[in-house]
């Protein structure tokens, strides 16, 4: 179908696609893939750039595998969460404690799963647990022990703090109530159901020539970061963790954004469930596990609704989906190439979104 049979107006379009190529140009990324849908389909998709700024670099390619980085906190952890929850495995108004006796100290009998999930429970933003994994025998349950061990910074439910560490426990929570390891229940309950063949914890060697690039050198390495996943935690965990470790394409992402916004066998319920703002904590705009619009400046623009989903990746990574408008948008940059301290992504992410939705047919 063309884009003007999905909505679009083919030339105003094209203006995202300037865009991309604007950006590369001044080097707010080395390379970056967009892909914008439909609920009816993919309506377009551009590759722009190269792996790296170096001479020769590979091009870019619609199948360009990247980093994630947070957005496996919604395709993998949350996900998970909603399906379980549907199936009553998991209770989300059930205090953690009940899933995890570990999880101990002041005010923690009040956290329930809802708080972890809106970001709203009073566990700390972030916390270099990997710089302890000394002497580890298992760094990866040492890091998740010492996650619950973390004493809270305000009441459950009075603030809110985007917080990996919330998604950490989740994890645990998930592995418990599964009876497998986390990258076996992403690839048993979503992975294959959603014939998602190109997305990967820890990708095999035999995918490094396709995968972008990302830091040069970061606090856990001294060398070129490429094809294990960026996030100094989710590394000394072994590359599979639930708030980062996924590598992806667009158009495998696209499966599941396709079936967040109801083309699939996702529960209606849940979905609705997930995707609405959680109305916890005062002044929040988190959903559970999604973030939604703000009312100030947003990554999705100018245009998307008030019942838009999305979720960013410090890698440079993003999804947005706007249900009033059967729209998708995927965004996968490795702009933390060759340092983290690069961040034109700001600019970028907002004109990318609004040239695409100003090219809608209303």
């Amino acid at each position: 179908m063309t884009p003007e049979q999905l909505g679009f107006d083919s030339q105003k379009l094209d203006r995202a696609r300037q865009v991309l190529q604007h950006h590369v140009h001044t080097r707010t990324t080395p390379g970056t893939v967009g892909l914008v849908l439909r609920r009816t389909g993919i309506v377009t998709s551009w590759a722009v750039g190269h792996h790296t700024y170096q001479p020769n670099a590979t091009p870019v390619q619609i199948n360009t595998l990247y980093d994630l980085a947070s957005v496996t906190k919604v395709i993998a952890t949350t996900t998970l969460c909603m399906l379980f929850a549907d199936k009553d495995r998991l209770n989300l108004d059930t205090p953690v404690q009940f899933y995890v006796p570990s999880f101990t100290g002041k005010n923690k009998n009040r956290v329930t799963i809802r708080h972890l999930l809106a970001h709203c429970s009073g566990l700390p933003a972030h916390v270099h647990l990997y710089k302890d994994q000394s002497n580890m025998i298992d760094p990866r349950e040492t890091m998740l022990k010492a996650a619950c061990q973390l004493p809270l910074t305000y009441e459950p439910g009075t603030d809110t703090a985007y917080s990996d560490m919330g998604f950490l426990i989740l994890g645990k929570i998930l592995e418990t109530i599964g009876g497998q390891r986390l990258d076996h229940l992403v690839k048993q309950h979503i992975l294959e159901p959603l014939k998602m063949t190109d997305t990967w914890y820890c990708p095999p060697p035999h995918l490094k020539h396709r995968i972008a690039p990302t830091e040069n050198g970061t606090n856990l390495r001294d060398h070129l970061v490429s094809g294990e996943v960026h996030d100094e935690n989710a590394a000394a965990m072994g590359g599979i963790a639930p708030h980062a470790g996924l590598f992806s394409t667009a158009p495998d992402l696209s499966k599941c954004l396709l079936a967040w916004l109801g083309t699939g066998n996702f529960p209606k319920q849940g979905i609705r469930q997930f995707t609405t703002r959680a109305n916890i904590a005062p002044n929040s705009t988190w959903a559970l596990g999604w973030d939604t619009v703000s009312s100030g400046k947003s990554s999705s623009g100018s245009h998307f609704s008030e019942q838009s989903f999305g979720s960013l990746g410090f890698t440079g990574t993003s999804v947005w989906a706007d249900p009033t408008r059967d729209l998708g948008v995927i965004l996968l940059t490795n702009r933390v190439h060759p340092t983290r301290g690069n961040t034109q992504i700001a600019h970028l992410r907002p004109e990318f979104h609004d040239a695409i939705s100003e090219a809608l047919i209303e």
